[in-house]
């Protein structure tokens, strides 16, 4: 059921995007950053529709892992452990960031704890892909030992 209902949505939001890319396509990058209101009237519900598309996504994904982990598809302490290791993750990248206000091309500047979550977003982003394809190549050298 939920199956179901998660491809009806997906089709929905896809056939949005769909038209709104495309009439962003037709208008035209310069007639869009000229004009306010077509920034309100293209660019904003396209913003908005991937919103709905990133929340959809995230209530199905939490959906279908509490749903997995109490039909024993998956233990608790499993899931657990994963979710320990992420949020250790964050905190030793944001242990390592160094954050320092920074200036910003239109005059503003970023706070020094804005520039502290980024660069700590980037660390979790390098730690995470390098232990991906640490995880690939154990397991191509394991299958290559077998």
């Amino acid at each position: 059921m939920l199956h179901k209902i998660l491809k009806i949505v997906a089709l929905i939001l896809s056939i949005l995007g769909a038209v709104w890319l495309v009439r962003i396509l037709i208008t035209g990058d310069t007639a869009i950053i000229d004009s306010p209101e077509l920034q309100n009237s293209l660019v904003t519900p396209f913003i908005y529709i991937a919103y709905t598309a990133f929340a959809v996504a995230l209530v199905f994904v939490v959906i279908f892992v509490v749903k997995n982990i109490f039909t024993g598809g998956s233990s608790l302490k499993g899931t657990l452990i994963g979710l320990g290791a992420f949020l250790a993750i964050i905190l030793i990248s944001y242990v390592l960031a160094s954050g320092e206000e920074t200036p910003l091309r239109d005059g503003g500047s970023l706070s020094a704890s804005a520039s502290r979550w980024v660069e700590a977003g980037i660390y979790a982003f390098y730690i995470l892909a390098v232990v991906a394809i640490g995880a690939m190549v154990f397991s191509g050298v394991k299958k290559l030992a077998k």
